[in-house]
């Protein structure tokens, strides 16, 4: 999960660069994703002894580097100075085993605000399909206000300023009777249904002085979906089929079949021939071996999986592409979806997927989710819940990554690969995520 709230994430990121926009003749890519790293390393050795030291007092150099040596601690050299990754200091308390359990004994940590939430309301999933024979059930209605502000000034007075605002994909059986209520713009375009990125777009003048406001109000009702898998009614696929062969084959960037990608794949597994084995082999390694952890912008990553790899951590949508890109080479169709998790008590952007199995159809997975913390092994429901269910909080945005936006966009991306917050450009070029912010906020109907 993207667990950072999003207040933390864009002060932090406002902190750390205060870089111009780019004008339109002097873009190019190679400096923007140069200002990009920037913003997303922006500490200094001493601003994370700082916080390492709340719970290790005696942090020394060595330790320093074993990290560095490790991945645990992220850090890279621009400009010819070491620069820290923005939330190196947490993620290195999530990443090194030791580390973890010396935080663990300072401070106790319990459930999240997404797993109370779950506790209770994933048996009454599990019972509910059960007892009305359906698998999609427990619909919850939600009214959404979503907000972009552009900070002002960064876009000179009387400038057009195109804004797109993410809105709930239409057309999705356990997202249903989606209302538009109001827009901050009399004038907006809605993405067609068909459209991969469900997109709300809307245009305003910049004035001097004063924050740039984009806003939307909605409703719409989102239920879980959980299929009661078992290995003995999975058939074999059609192989032949158009769906077999997209939803099996790699695709530039980030589900790649490299050597490194198909002989983990094949120690995975191994000689099995059932997909929803070989699914359940696959989720069960990445939930046991790459803890969450707060991840960098995806537009500066060559390629996520192998990013997961090295560096033994990965945030929703990173361990989500990974999870993909082993199902792919193993022959199990799988596709990227994502939006939000709207869970009471913890709102935040969320990555997940589905995969295709022959018989139940297209069935959720979570990835980050993972294996329940309060599941117990010998509840196979429970245990395997998020491989082949999902919970009914959630808004799904996106039905892929890395699809053009409607209407298109002239500039690259903020996030090349996930839509979620939003984007926002104007004739000079993107308006990067430290020029702006949103805010969500959900009232439970």
């Amino acid at each position: 999960m993207k667990k950072l709230l999003s207040v933390l994430l864009f002060s932090m990121l406002w902190s750390c660069s205060s870089k111009p926009v780019q004008s339109e003749l002097s873009y190019d890519w190679e400096s923007d994703l140069h200002q990009r790293l920037l913003v997303d390393f922006c500490k200094s050795e001493s601003d994370i002894k700082e916080y390492i030291r709340q719970y290790i007092p005696n942090v020394t150099d060595s330790m320093i580097h074993l990290w560095e040596n490790s991945g645990a601690l992220e850090f890279m050299e621009l400009d010819g100075k070491k620069f820290y990754f923005h939330n190196a200091g947490p993620n290195l308390f999530r990443v090194d085993s030791l580390c973890r359990e010396i935080k663990k004994q300072k401070e106790f940590i319990g459930l999240s605000g997404s797993e109370k939430v779950n506790l209770k309301h994933l048996p009454k999933v599990i019972t509910e399909v059960g007892s009305k024979g359906v698998n999609v059930v427990e619909p919850k209605r939600m009214k959404v206000t979503y907000t972009i502000t552009v900070s002002p000034n960064v876009v000179p007075h009387g400038k057009v300023v195109r804004c797109w605002l993410p809105f709930p994909h239409r057309g999705i059986p356990r997202q249903t009777d989606i209302q538009l209520i109001s827009t901050s713009e009399d004038k907006y375009e809605l993405a067609p249904d068909t459209a991969i990125h469900s997109t709300l777009y809307m245009e305003k003048l910049a004035e001097a002085d004063k924050p740039i406001v984009f806003s939307e109000t909605f409703e719409y009702t989102s239920s879980a979906e959980w299929h009661p898998l078992k290995p003995e009614n999975i058939k074999p696929y059609d192989k032949s089929s158009d769906l077999y062969k997209v939803y099996t084959s790699e695709r530039e960037k980030h589900l790649v079949f490299s050597k490194r990608m198909k002989d983990l794949a094949i120690e995975l597994t191994g000689n099995e021939t059932n997909p929803l084995l070989k699914a359940r082999r696959i989720f069960q390694y990445i939930n046991d071996n790459y803890p969450w952890a707060s991840a960098r912008e995806y537009s500066t990553i060559d390629n996520i999986p192998e990013y997961v790899l090295d560096n033994h951590k990965g945030d929703c949508g990173q361990v989500t592409l990974l999870f993909i890109t082993l199902c792919r080479i193993s022959g199990i169709p799988a596709h990227f979806q994502s939006g939000f998790m709207v869970h009471p008590g913890e709102n935040n952007l969320h990555d997940w997927c589905e995969i295709y199995l022959e018989g139940p159809g297209w069935v959720p997975v979570d990835m980050s989710f993972g294996i329940p913390i309060f599941a117990q092994e010998n509840n196979d429901e429970l245990y395997w819940f998020f491989l082949g269910g999902i919970d009914s909080w959630r808004m799904i945005v996106n039905q892929d990554y890395g699809k053009e936006l409607h209407p298109a966009k002239k500039y690259p991306r903020s996030e090349t690969v996930d839509f979620q917050r939003g984007e926002v450009e104007w004739e000079g070029g993107n308006l990067y995520f430290d020029k702006w912010d949103y805010r969500l906020d959900v009232e439970y109907k």
